[in-house]
């Protein structure tokens, strides 16, 4: 990713230009700090959906294969409605 000053937008628009019509993403800096990206329309398809999170793999890798019992469910609700009423 270039970056680039908004005086460098200003000044050297060209060059910025060039750098973004050959799919560079530009990040744009204001008094120091990052203020917006700029890319080409084309480098993003903007019909093309997020995947969706794979919910049962994250269960998984966090979980793996533990069961609780009924006493530790009956646990852990009780500290949630103790954490509550606090």
């Amino acid at each position: 990713m270039r970056i680039a000053t908004v005086a460098d937008l200003r000044n050297n628009f060209r060059q910025v230009s060039a750098w973004i019509e050959h799919g560079e993403t530009v990040q744009i800096i204001k008094r120091g700090k990052a203020f917006a990206q700029i890319r080409a329309v084309g480098s993003v398809d903007s019909d093309q959906k997020p995947p969706k999170p794979d919910v049962m793999a994250r269960l998984q890798a966090v979980w793996g294969d533990r069961e609780f019992s009924l006493g530790e469910v009956e646990a852990m609700k009780a500290a949630e409605r103790e954490g509550e009423n606090r």
